[in-house]
């Protein structure tokens, strides 16, 4: 029998574990070979590991995990897209996609831990709905980014920023099919802890 302290040491652990694993994936798909179609961020796979990592992780977890990889990015490791680090890049162009994916994997996790409580059947639509709720806000910090810090008018910063949601909505798709699986496999991941 576990007691409940050794019980909270393991979900700490637990926690700990997971958080890092899809920082590490967060942090792997962004430094994967990039398609440049706008000067200013490239295309990669690092929204879908945000939004997986909120799907999977719930809001309080995926936001963690977002905020290590961007951590570890700003520390010096070269985590951000292109293999670029250090805070030059949170405070360039691409800076408020890459805060905004702190709520945007937030979003989609508390959304996604509705859907495994109450969903069931209806948890892929939740976890889509969810999904283009994140995107928007990542979208529109990215927006505001390109505003502020490329000196882009509105309407040239939402333009530049158009060309991100057709990828965007696809690697939404993929996020939902894999989370989805990842629900079925390991129901107990989102309930709620004792």
């Amino acid at each position: 029998m576990t007691t409940a302290p050794a019980a909270r040491a393991a979900t700490a652990s637990t926690d700990l574990a997971l958080v890092s694993s899809l920082a590490a994936l967060i942090a792997v798909c962004s430094v994967l070979p990039a398609v440049n179609l706008s000067v200013f961020a490239p295309i990669t796979l690092q929204t879908f590991g945000v939004l997986l990592a909120g799907a999977i992780l719930g809001a309080r977890r995926g936001a963690l995990a977002v905020l290590l990889w961007i951590l570890v990015g700003t520390i010096g490791l070269p985590v951000f897209a292109n293999g670029k680090a250090g805070l030059p890049v949170l405070v360039g162009p691409t800076g408020g996609y890459i805060l905004g994916f702190v709520v945007g994997a937030a979003i989609i996790g508390a959304v996604a831990t509705v859907a495994v409580r109450r969903a069931g059947r209806g948890m892929v639509w939740v976890l889509t709905a969810g999904g283009l709720l994140a995107l928007l806000v990542v979208h529109a910090a990215g927006i505001v980014g390109l505003h502020l810090r490329a000196g882009l008018g509105w309407q040239a910063a939402a333009t530049v920023d158009g060309a991100f949601w057709i990828g965007d909505l696809v690697k939404l798709a993929a996020t939902v099919l894999v989370a989805a699986a990842v629900h079925r496999a390991f129901p107990d991941l989102l309930r709620r802890r004792a």
